[in-house]
């Protein structure tokens, strides 16, 4: 038995309330067990108690879906945004930024206002001297901007493959049941990137973005991911030629990077088939979180094209791909995933100095001062409070290192060092700290 509520009879408060039983049952105990457990461990790690206790974010009824970035949340969101920028330049690609709000005069010619208008928020515009209002959509993804993009100025063979990247922020429509903390919005910043390549660079792309994506799991803790493959949905655009070839062409190009993908029907985008890169996290829960998707549809009814080696006018692949998927959902598998530690460069507040007795303010203020010219975000408590409270306090806003200062520390330049999650403590001098956290506190790539 999990839990009971009370419930009136068909929402009528005037008939007799009724007990409503939550319960679960397994073939053995073993399997039950498992099961309470890793509900136990769910309710630790979530993302929206964790989000208050290290002041994260927030989320209230005015601004429905939406995200309130707190400066240690957006700490992290700005680190990790940085650290994606810097392996997206290494990885070949230009990063752009598209409008906001586009008219849907694009979106009709993308086949999003037919097959994806009821996830989109309309804007009217009552345009001075115009007839009629100005409708026009928040972007909800960046496809057709960037096809705009691609089709400024004549496009060579010799200029694919372009890979092309944004931090794109985008509106969609969720209905209000299925909102979940940060993990489901309404409004959200996705690191979309699309390639313009041929139809022959299509198998090389693939392997190369498979390659990048899997590089930035391992440095983020995910050492392992699942491959699904999404083919045609019901609703779609495009001939069931071009499907078919779009199809082949993906799971080809999938099983030449070495992976045989779970078949995933019917989940493809309305343009094009995709690959769902899927994350398991510490306790067995699974997160889709990147894609990547061939399509030949946009560049056909965008009307973007390419000189070939003929001379002649051709249509360049389209293929759409995303790592991290949205940031404010990345971040709370993050935060579920590491149960709040997050790793050293990410964590928002990396190290705290905190006196025992108020002799030690000055020697707290320079330790501060030393570790933050190596580059750490370091802060002082000099509050007159036990030094046990402030651990307690910091512990529990997973403050990763806490060094505490008293007469001894000042006396002889050292520092005591209590880690998170461990009970014992270590005394080092100031250098050595400084030393070993300011190499551990830039993400991974610079180290």
């Amino acid at each position: 038995l999990m839990s009971i509520a009370g419930a009136y009879w068909r929402g009528d408060s005037h008939r007799a309330m009724l007990q409503r039983i939550y319960g679960t049952a397994f073939t053995n105990k073993e399997g039950l067990k498992a099961h309470l457990h890793m509900l136990e461990e769910a309710a630790k790690r979530d993302h929206r108690k964790l989000g208050r206790e290290m002041d994260l974010f927030h989320m209230q009824e005015e601004a429905p879906g939406q995200v309130f970035w707190h400066p240690n949340g957006w700490t992290v969101y700005t680190e990790l945004q940085d650290y994606m920028r810097r392996q997206q330049r290494k990885g070949g690609y230009v990063e752009v930024n598209t409008p906001q709000v586009v008219d849907r005069k694009l979106w009709e010619e993308s086949g999003h206002w037919e097959k994806y208008q009821d996830h989109m928020f309309i804007v009217e515009v009552d345009e001075e001297h115009a007839r009629e209002k100005a409708v026009n959509a928040l972007k909800p993804m960046t496809c057709p901007c960037h096809e705009q993009i691609f089709k400024q100025g004549l496009k060579s063979y010799r200029d694919l493959p372009l890979r092309m990247a944004e931090f794109g922020s985008c509106n969609r429509y969720e209905p209000s049941g299925a909102l979940h903390g940060i993990m489901r919005v309404r409004g959200f910043t996705q690191d979309d990137g699309h390639i313009f390549c041929r139809e022959a660079q299509i198998e090389s792309e693939t392997a190369a973005f498979i390659r990048f994506l899997s590089d930035i799991y391992k440095d983020l803790g995910f050492e392992s991911f699942k491959v699904k493959f999404s083919d045609r949905p019901e609703t779609r655009a495009g001939s069931d030629d071009v499907w078919d070839k779009a199809e082949e062409a993906l799971l080809a190009a999938t099983r030449k990077a070495g992976i045989e993908p779970e078949l995933n029907p019917g989940e493809g985008a309305f343009y094009g088939p995709k690959l769902e890169f899927v994350l398991t996290d510490a306790i067995g829960r699974d997160w889709q979180c990147g894609t990547h998707q061939v399509d030949f549809v946009l560049p056909e009814r965008l009307d973007a094209t390419y000189i070939g080696e003929d001379g002649a006018k051709h249509r360049p692949v389209m293929l759409h791909r995303a790592t991290l998927g949205s940031f404010e959902r990345f971040i709370g598998i993050l935060i579920e995933e590491h149960a709040g530690k997050l790793p050293f460069w990410l964590a928002p507040r990396q190290v705290v100095v905190s006196t025992i007795v108020s002799d030690a303010d000055d020697y707290a203020l320079e330790v501060v001062d030393a570790l933050k010219k190596a580059g750490v975000r370091a802060e002082a408590d000099l509050r007159n409070e036990k030094i046990n409270f402030k651990v307690r306090e910091h512990s529990v806003g997973k403050v990763p290192v806490i060094l505490a200062l008293g007469a001894r520390e000042v006396e002889e330049k050292t520092v005591t060092v209590r880690r998170l999650g461990e009970n014992k403590t270590s005394v080092t001098s100031l250098a050595e700290i400084v030393a070993e956290l300011g190499g551990a506190a830039t993400a991974p790539d610079l180290l």
